[in-house]
């Protein structure tokens, strides 16, 4: 069937809230999309994050097909294998007490959202429903995840949202510190922002914040969405800083491709928050998922990804700082570890130069604030660096 055909069908029977690129992707091979008519893409986007481990793992399609033939769902009525052997791999990942699997990364901020309001009213302050999130940060679609997303074009259209959700300025803790008060539920923050435009936290602020809720007994929430799983360098970036949440919340590359996420909570919020009935979910951790997240978490260790990472952060900041130098169409690069952005000149617009590279055979995706985002499978090697420089310097000329 062609492309055609199938952008035709799509437009006809599926909501338009995307505005798709003219490609049929069909295939994947390592690092290396196809499209229907065969044509090859170096993926440096990984489905937004998602696709760690790259395409065609074999260790991971074993372990699916054998689970598919085992049990796909029974609900969480029941106890199951790979829940436990996920739960556990999780939790010593994050150095963490307990999870909590979801279908996206939107439903575990919803459920990072529940676990604070109730560990407050369990603690007698039932009027600390306000929640400090940040400018400019995204944390899911959902009412209440978007209350707490500073993006206006995404909140305006649906306002009123969750009332006490209130925003500061990302990096700056003087102004967090503006707007604490008894009445503070929590604060979340991703401590690297990607949709924003790929800001890193500062790590004065980020151990501010620990310092500030650690003072006030508020609850820390943090989203790693996009920038755990490895991304940095480390299972999860927060441990860069060398704190710790009281809530963490992943996905993305947490199943490497099938729809999961969790939400993790320490002791303290463990001990006194979330109890049976106050919360669920028909397909959260059910056995293939989280088969998935067991074998993600296998494949990591096995292949060393985050040795890869570190190894060659360097090379790939290296070779975007060269560009950003050199090309009158780039003001600087941003992020950390497999997490990169170029900002791009105002006179240049992001969305041509995604589509630019896509017809070059690379595939990137953007960012807010005119930024050309990165993120590459965990797995890449120098030499695909090096065809993803040539790509874009040739699309920048």
């Amino acid at each position: 069937m062609s492309t055609e055909s199938i952008r035709e069908r799509v437009e006809e029977y599926v909501l338009h809230t995307y505005n798709r690129f003219p490609v049929d992707f069909v295939k994947g091979e390592g690092v290396y999309l196809y499209d229907a008519e065969g044509r090859k893409y170096l993926d440096f986007a990984s489905g937004i994050g998602v696709n760690a481990i790259g395409y065609g793992n074999e260790t991971y399609k074993a372990a699916l097909k054998d689970q598919i033939d085992r049990l796909t769902h029974i609900s969480n009525l029941y106890y199951n294998d790979p829940l436990a052997d996920a739960a556990e791999k999780l939790v010593k990942a994050t150095g963490l007490s307990k999870a909590f699997f979801t279908n996206s990364g939107t439903e575990a901020v919803e459920g990072a959202l529940k676990a604070a309001k109730k560990y407050m009213k369990l603690k007698g302050r039932e009027n600390a429903q306000q929640i400090i999130a940040m400018e400019h940060s995204f944390h899911g679609r959902s009412v209440g995840a978007l209350s707490v997303t500073g993006n206006e074009p995404y909140r305006t259209p649906f306002l009123p949202l969750m009332p006490g959700a209130v925003f500061a300025e990302f990096n700056n803790l003087d102004s967090v510190k503006a707007l604490v008060g008894d009445q503070t539920c929590a604060i979340i923050l991703e401590t690297l922002q990607g949709e924003g435009g790929i800001y890193p936290a500062e790590e004065d602020f980020i151990r501010g914040l620990r310092a500030l809720c650690d003072e006030k007994d508020i609850v820390l929430i943090l989203d790693e969405v996009q920038c755990g799983m490895g991304r940095t360098g480390s299972m999860f970036n927060y441990q860069k800083y060398g704190i710790a949440p009281d809530i963490v919340t992943c996905a993305k590359a947490l199943g490497c491709g099938v729809p999961v996420g969790a939400f993790v909570l320490n002791e303290k919020l463990a001990e006194a928050s979330l109890v049976a009935g106050d919360h669920g979910s028909t397909y959260g951790g059910n056995p293939l998922v989280c088969r998935a997240v067991s074998t993600v978490f296998d494949v990591y260790e096995e292949e060393h990804i985050l040795e890869n990472v570190n190894k060659l952060a360097p090379v790939l900041e290296a070779g975007l700082d060269k560009i950003a130098a050199e090309s009158p169409k780039v003001l600087k690069r941003r992020g950390m570890g497999f997490m990169q952005g170029l900002v791009l000149a105002p006179e240049v617009k992001v969305s041509e130069v995604v589509a630019a590279c896509l017809a070059e055979g690379l595939v990137v995706i953007s960012a807010e604030g005119n930024v050309l985002r990165m993120l590459p499978p965990l797995v890449i090697n120098e030499q695909h660096i090096d065809e993803m420089l040539t790509k874009i310097t040739k699309v920048l000329a």
